[in-house]
């Protein structure tokens, strides 16, 4: 490789990371001090029906409901990671909750606060089956945060048929 085509490559390379640098420091947070911002309750809100589906409640008002208690528990989910693990789950948050980030990382084309469950569904199902295993660990966390927190509360639960822990 010649030295002019190398300067050229690196000089278009820190531009591209300059770049990338300014327009991740323009993204709005998902969370900021533990509590969710609209983008973060949006991006949960959204992946409630389509992750749990049919282990919500049928009826409208019910469902929303289910969905408002659910949000709390998320954040207090994350909130019980550490340090390192919330940080990476902030920066996927945040990544996901833009429109580059959304279509790039999740394949979701629709905003998550207007995508339906089925858009949701193929975009994590994309996630899953991709090659890719950054996209595989997204949909993991994404999975598990959502199903581990909306459980999390006893009121979900004959739904599955658990009726509890044992007494000892």
């Amino acid at each position: 490789m010649q030295r002019r085509t190398l300067l050229k490559l690196g000089l278009a390379g820190g531009a591209l990371l300059a770049v990338a640098g300014a327009s991740l420091a323009l993204l709005q947070p998902a969370r900021r001090d533990g509590k969710f911002t609209d983008t973060g309750r949006a991006i949960f809100a959204a992946l409630a029906p389509a992750v749990l589906a049919t282990l919500l409640p049928a009826e409208a008002a019910a469902r929303s409901a289910a969905i408002a208690a659910y949000l709390p528990r998320v954040e207090a989910a994350i909130e019980g990671l550490p340090p390192a693990l919330q940080a990476e789950v902030d920066e996927l948050l945040t990544i996901a909750g833009s429109a580059p980030g959304r279509l790039a990382l999740v394949g979701l084309r629709t905003a998550w606060a207007e995508a339906s469950a089925a858009e949701v569904q193929g975009a994590l199902a994309g996630m899953r089956d991709s090659s890719l295993a950054l996209r595989q660990q997204a949909f993991h966390a994404l999975r598990d945060l959502t199903s581990a927190s909306y459980f999390s509360d006893a009121a979900p639960w004959a739904v599955i048929g658990y009726p509890g822990p044992r007494s000892m």
